[in-house]
């Protein structure tokens, strides 16, 4: 994979003031603003760098108001870390391809995984096809 890297002048350019906040800032968007994609076939892409992040099919209704997913669409393209911000100990997860801040995966979820990737709408584009 082919990392993706810009200098901060690009990235403000390129995105909006909320996706700049999240994916370069590591910023939460109030729940409840941005989880209206569609219900079609698709795949979830980072607004950042495009790369295919998570599967329609693996979307699910978890009632917090972020999109939230059972398990990405490749391990390779959601990486992990360590987020111990606001006195909490949570595993943030971020775009392997451009190191864009999605959310975070919080072992809560439904079957078959148990996990919920819990990610910020305002870091995804949604493209319908197949998936």
């Amino acid at each position: 994979m082919e990392k993706v890297v810009k200098s901060d002048a690009e990235w403000r350019n390129q995105l909006d003031d909320l996706s700049y906040k999240v994916l370069r800032k590591h910023g939460t968007e109030r729940a409840f603003t941005n989880d209206n994609f569609p219900k079609l076939p698709g795949m979830f892409v980072c607004k950042g760098c495009g790369a295919e992040l998570f599967d329609q099919s693996d979307k699910f209704d978890s009632g917090t108001g972020w999109p939230s997913f059972t398990q990405p669409a490749s391990d390779e393209m959601v990486g992990e870390s360590e987020d111990r911000s606001f006195f909490m100990r949570r595993t943030e997860v971020h775009c392997a391809r451009c190191d864009g801040h999605l959310g975070h995966v919080f072992p809560d979820g439904p079957a078959p995984t148990g996990l919920r990737y819990c990610i910020n709408g305002a870091a995804l584009n949604f493209e319908e096809g197949d998936g």
